[in-house]
């Protein structure tokens, strides 16, 4: 797609990594250790915000973990987290904020990832969050003001941008 001016061009802010494992422990480890495999950053553990008394859950109990990619290590991740699912996304993993969300079932579906015993299987959430240059100015501290709606990035141009520059085939 051609634009007029380069801060009307959409990019990738970040990509989050997210396992859910439902339980603090053991299992809650190997999810981090996997995190931290696929990624080599520290991963962030994820707290419930709700008591759970059928799942045992309590409140601020670690359930889940995750990491933040941006800029050239997003591209990559996102480059072999597409690549485990085929290059293929629906219409229906975007949202009218022009965000993307996927799931990959086993992380070993990723490229260059081999089975590790001491993990065991387990599957993550791939969540890209896109803008466009310029909005900054609203998370800045100092003068912070709002973005204009047609500053936000739409679905098509989301589903163009992935297109374009991962060569993914959109399914309805």
């Amino acid at each position: 797609m051609e634009y007029k001016n380069a801060m009307q061009k959409p990019r990738i802010d970040k990509l989050v990594l997210n396992i859910g494992v439902g339980s603090s422990g053991e299992e809650l480890g190997r999810a981090e250790k996997l995190l931290q495999k696929l990624t080599s950053k520290t991963p962030v553990r994820t707290m419930s915000k709700h008591k759970i008394p059928g799942w045992n859950i309590r409140k601020r109990e670690p359930i889940g973990c995750k990491v933040t990619l941006r800029g050239k290590d997003a591209d990559e991740m996102l480059k072999r987290g597409l690549y485990a699912k085929d290059n293929q996304l629906g219409t229906n993993n975007f949202d009218e904020s022009g965000n993307v969300a996927f799931g990959v079932q086993e992380y070993i579906d990723i490229k260059d990832i081999k089975y590790d015993p001491d993990i065991g299987i387990y599957g993550l959430n791939f969540n890209v969050t896109m803008e466009k240059p310029g909005y900054r100015v609203k998370r800045r501290s100092y003068k912070q003001s709002k973005v204009s709606k047609k500053h936000n990035v739409t679905k098509e141009e989301a589903i163009t941008f992935m297109k374009e520059n991962f060569g993914v085939e959109i399914e309805e």
